[in-house]
């Protein structure tokens, strides 16, 4: 099976994880994306970041969480590597043209969406089980 790696932002306020609605999948993810050949994951995040919500992360507040591995969404043989960040948003977040929504969920309201991704699943059991998340 082939492997992607990718990065996510983790950023949770009043006990709900902020998710971005792709327009191509029709689904909620994790903020981020894949690495370009020789990035880090961190300077990936950095980058996806600034093309998908307009929003200059700062290197040294994005503190390493948690690796997940998950099937893609919508792929067959492709799996997910996935290096996730907590970052301590504060600023006001607006989508741009790869995205059409961004939201805050807890895991009840994301269980009762349309399509849940592995991956979004993976990362709320980790946030909850080490009370990053209640």
């Amino acid at each position: 099976m082939k492997q992607l790696p990718t990065a996510g932002l983790l950023v949770v306020k009043n006990n709900k994880l902020l998710l971005t609605y792709s327009k191509n999948k029709k689904a909620w993810y994790l903020p981020g994306g894949k690495l370009d050949e020789g990035e880090t994951s961190k300077i990936a995040l950095i980058r996806e970041i600034k093309e998908e919500l307009s929003l200059d992360l700062q290197d040294d507040k994005l503190s390493f969480y948690c690796h997940i591995t998950a099937q893609a969404y919508g792929e067959d043989n492709l799996l997910m590597e996935q290096d996730c960040f907590l970052y301590d948003l504060q600023e006001v977040i607006q989508p741009t043209n790869e995205i059409e929504a961004v939201k805050y969920f807890d895991y009840n309201e994301y269980l009762k969406e349309e399509i849940q991704v592995e991956g979004v699943v993976m990362v709320f059991e980790e946030l909850i089980e080490n009370k990053q998340l209640i």
